[in-house]
């Protein structure tokens, strides 16, 4: 009987060691998502933003030249943490509720999150930052959406210096900072909010360890999002660094672009924004003012590049570095408008003290971001490139080559099934007795390993948000924009820029298109637009209307 209970221990002994190998062979995965940042914000991308942290996993890494989310913020959430298209997840137009199931403002349960997912692979869950898409009822929350472990905001926007609500609109904009579920009340200019993603990412790491699985971490700075507010240590690093202004700042993005093959030297460039006042024409005091707004910014990506560092030491100090997946990318396009644009007669963005400190509520503005989105044309909240496209860096060692770069053609909706392969987790066909939404996307792991340059999709990509609309579908590049209907077609592998509409010239494509776009909005639960008859599109995490 001895014999028998010895055997039995053994088994059960080695059964749960194999099962611990398993589980440690499997590659961590950390994704990383800023907000609001443009497409050449980062140094590996061009800027003049000291990024040192995220430049050295390009270096040994790759990054692509093209890269796609929604064009903002909660509908890019709600693509990124389901593998859905938005509407199908439930947040068609933003995380406000518009009466229909795929504009229900929070993400429904046929939508299985990344944590949910991963979680049922044998993963820890960690995610640290926004939120933002499901905040009304605690059931919405991450810890109830798959995370063992969350920190940060629920909906769209936070000060950086306390949790004040925001004076935004007739109504102050409240905010809640959550950690796992218990809600925080830190002391007003106790801590800087980015700080404090990195610090509690560092903290959820180290509490992991003591686990023996892998871990997902989802990192989710608000930061450079509005309002300006940055720490004066790093502020002063940038003074004078903007004072040759936007115009030749963004020449000199184009150069440096070119140079590192991120742009092609075929490649077109987004027109001057005529809406953008030369910088050379501007007084004195008018470029003090537009100098200080800049400076912020790029004291906000500083900071946010010092505290993907700490994640990055803390990996390597666990010695978890050399098997794990990193990937960064941003939410949306910097964000176009002025404040002076005030369609309400009120003023919607209140600032009670300079910019960059605890009182300011402004935003970098379309002057600055059309410098951001260099070489691209267009903002946030528009599906034109600069609206919709992200920097993407991949790094992996030994994994992935070195110092890559590619076409890639991806989109948010490409991650969950990367990392599901990746992992080798099998996406479940029904959870908790709900059936779920299929995946959309394609693996990018082909262009992540295999050098292939971009992704193999059988379908096109499809976008529509708020009325503007587009598809890709290889070269090809069908858009539109609210509230107009008319489609412009463009060669994206020459034109990028969007300089040429070669519609009238492509019938035949522009109605292909057109018709692969109407049955998808058809199938995926769009409804047109105009139909909500919304006053505004002012909200906070959102655009103001562009002048």
């Amino acid at each position: 009987m001895k014999k028998i209970i010895i055997t039995l221990n053994l088994l059960l002994t080695t059964t749960v060691l194999v099962q611990a190998q398993n589980n440690t062979q499997k590659p961590n995965i950390i994704l990383i998502m800023v907000d609001d940042m443009g497409y050449s914000d980062l140094g590996n991308y061009g800027s003049e933003i000291k990024t040192p942290n995220l430049d050295k996993l390009a270096k040994e890494g790759l990054r692509l030249r093209e890269f796609y989310n929604n064009s903002i913020c909660a509908p890019t959430r709600a693509s990124l943490l389901t593998g859905q298209y938005q509407h199908k997840a439930g947040v068609g137009f933003f995380d406000v509720n518009l009466g229909l199931p795929a504009y229900q403002g929070y993400l429904n349960k046929e939508s299985l999150t990344l944590g949910e997912v991963f979680r049922s692979g044998g993963y820890s869950t960690l995610l640290s930052g926004k939120w933002h898409v499901g905040s009304e009822d605690q059931a919405q929350w991450p810890n109830q959406r798959g995370f063992d472990k969350f920190y940060g905001i629920l909906k769209g926007a936070s000060n950086y210096f306390d949790t004040k609500p925001l004076p935004f609109g007739k109504t102050p904009y409240p905010v809640k900072l959550i950690r796992n579920n218990e809600e925080l009340h830190p002391k007003d200019d106790s801590y800087y909010f980015t700080d404090e993603i990195g610090n509690n990412a560092v903290t959820f790491l180290e509490e992991q360890n003591k686990e023996n699985k892998p871990f997902f971490l989802y990192l989710a700075f608000t930061a450079p999002h509005w309002p300006l507010q940055a720490k004066p240590v790093d502020i002063a690093k940038y003074r004078g660094k903007f004072d040759e202004g936007w115009d030749v700042l963004r020449e000199k993005r184009i150069q440096k672009l070119k140079e590192s093959g991120l742009l092609q030297a075929d490649q077109t460039v987004g027109p001057r924004d005529p809406e953008v006042p030369e910088w050379s024409k501007l007084t004195y005091d008018e470029k003090q003012f537009w100098k200080a707004k800049m400076e912020v910014y790029a004291a906000m990506v500083d900071n946010m590049d010092q505290n993907v560092g700490k994640v990055l030491n803390e990996l390597k100090a666990l010695k978890k570095d050399k098997n794990t997946l990193i990937i960064f990318i941003s939410d949306n396009g910097a964000q176009g408008g002025f404040n002076s644009y005030n369609p309400l007669g009120r003023n919607l963005v209140r600032n009670t003290g300079p910019v960059g400190t605890s009182g300011s509520f402004d935003y970098q503005e379309q002057n600055w971001a059309y410098l951001s989105n260099t070489p691209l044309q267009q903002y946030k909240n528009n599906m034109h490139e600069g609206g919709f496209s992200s920097p993407f860096i991949a790094w992996y060692p030994s994994k992935i080559k070195a110092g890559r770069i590619d076409k890639g053609t991806g989109h948010i909706i490409d991650l969950a099934p990367t990392f599901y392969e990746l992992a080798g987790i099998n996406y479940p066909k029904e959870y908790n007795g709900v059936s779920t939404n299929p995946l959309v996307g394609s693996s990018l792991l082909p262009v992540l390993f295999d050098d292939a340059s971009q992704v193999n999709r059988d379908t096109p990509l499809f976008w529509e948000r708020a009325g503007n609309r587009a598809v890709r579908d290889g070269k090809w590049k069908l858009v539109s924009i609210y509230p107009s209907y008319e489609w412009e077609l463009y060669n994206i592998d020459t034109d990028r820029g969007e300089t040429n509409n070669v519609a009238q010239q492509n019938l035949g494509i522009v109605n292909e298109l057109s018709a692969k776009y109407f049955d998808w909005a058809d199938k995926t639960g769009v409804v047109e637009y105009s139909k909500f008859k919304l006053k505004t599109e002012v909200m906070p995490g959102g655009s103001p209307l562009k002048k």
